[in-house]
């Protein structure tokens, strides 16, 4: 963090922060704000807002969202630097230490990427054009302040079963499971052929199947891709997770149906309905966890946006560019 003497910020100091350079000259540095002992400059800011826009852009987002997203990062981004320096700073107080989490955090990593020694690591996260120590210090800052809101709030935070119980009655339909569908189908693509082309060779079909052929061996056959090769499974679905038209075909069926065909966009489609798990509230028991993690964390966003409140109320912050990007 960049340090200046608190005297100097109790004092009001509102120009740029200077410091020496090579051949004698100062370089000045704008201050955007001033928190505590330390400040943010332009330059922190600027480095920040660019590695923001530049994730933004990477969610390849429609025109209308990402111009959102960027003016959302644009006016939010220095409340978030100030928090996080407050949290940073709050973090050396208690003098919280993660040099085991780090190794623990670095081990993992390690074994997820298969990769063998630190140095193997330290060329993996330069090849995506970060500085290892850069890299390094940002897990590490970011721990400390998670150690923060721990230590702070989230230790304190106690659940009785009287509401976890009251939650999963009041909201049943977060607990039950949807409607599940396990689909073969053939499939005739729409574009390859004729439709009397595709009449025709959906007539031969229903004539396999009558005889007595299996449907897999028969979307084997006449199928075409991707169907084809998949000898006809489609897969298992949830309700909702199919195309709208498929959908209603398939609700009406019961397992071991086979529908009539279905136009889509795409082509036709016979589907044969090989399993159907009807809808069902879990119990109690399979649902506590996430009952739990959900009413935790719930409690726990209230309770670290409060104490972040008290900690900057506690706290010298002073903004003395509050639009940075303004010339």
């Amino acid at each position: 963090m960049n340090k200046i003497i608190v005297a100097m910020a109790l004092a009001g100091l509102l120009g740029p922060a200077a410091a020496p350079a090579s051949g004698g000259q100062e370089v000045v540095e704008e201050i955007v704000a001033l928190v505590n002992a330390d400040i943010i400059t332009l330059s922190d800011y600027r480095q920040m807002f660019e590695l923001r826009i530049a994730q933004l852009r990477a969610e390849q987002l429609p025109p209308g969202e990402y111009d959102k997203a960027y003016e959302s990062v644009k006016k939010g981004l220095l409340e978030y630097m100030i928090t996080e320096m407050l949290l940073l700073q709050k973090a050396e107080e208690l003098g919280l230490n993660v040099g085991e989490q780090i190794k623990g955090m670095i081990q993992k990593i390690k074994e997820d990427n298969n990769l063998a020694t630190d140095a193997d690591l330290r060329r993996a996260v330069e090849q995506q054009g970060l500085p290892y120590e850069v890299w390094l210090k940002q897990y590490e800052e970011g721990m400390m302040r998670e150690g923060v809101l721990y230590t702070e709030v989230a230790r304190a935070i106690v659940l009785d079963d009287a509401e976890i119980v009251q939650y999963y009655k009041k909201n049943p339909a977060e607990f039950t499971m949807p409607t599940e569908y396990k689909l073969t189908a053939v499939y005739l693509a729409a574009e390859t052929r004729s439709a009397e082309e595709n009449e025709a060779l959906k007539a031969a079909v229903d004539a396999k199947l009558k005889g007595g052929a299996s449907f897999a061996d028969t979307a084997a056959e006449l199928s075409d891709p991707p169907m084809k090769d998949a000898k006809g499974e489609l897969g298992t679905f949830k309700h909702g997770e199919l195309d709208q038209t498929l959908e209603a075909a398939v609700e009406k069926l019961k397992a071991g149906d086979t529908s009539a065909w279905v136009s889509t966009k795409n082509g036709w489609y016979l589907l044969q309905l090989t399993e159907k798990k009807e809808s069902a509230l879990r119990t109690f028991d399979e649902a506590r966890k996430e009952v739990e993690d959900k009413l935790y964390n719930q409690k726990r966003a209230v309770k670290s946006e409060e104490y972040i409140k008290k900690l900057r109320e506690q706290s010298y912050v002073k903004i003395l560019k509050p639009d940075p990007l303004e010339k």
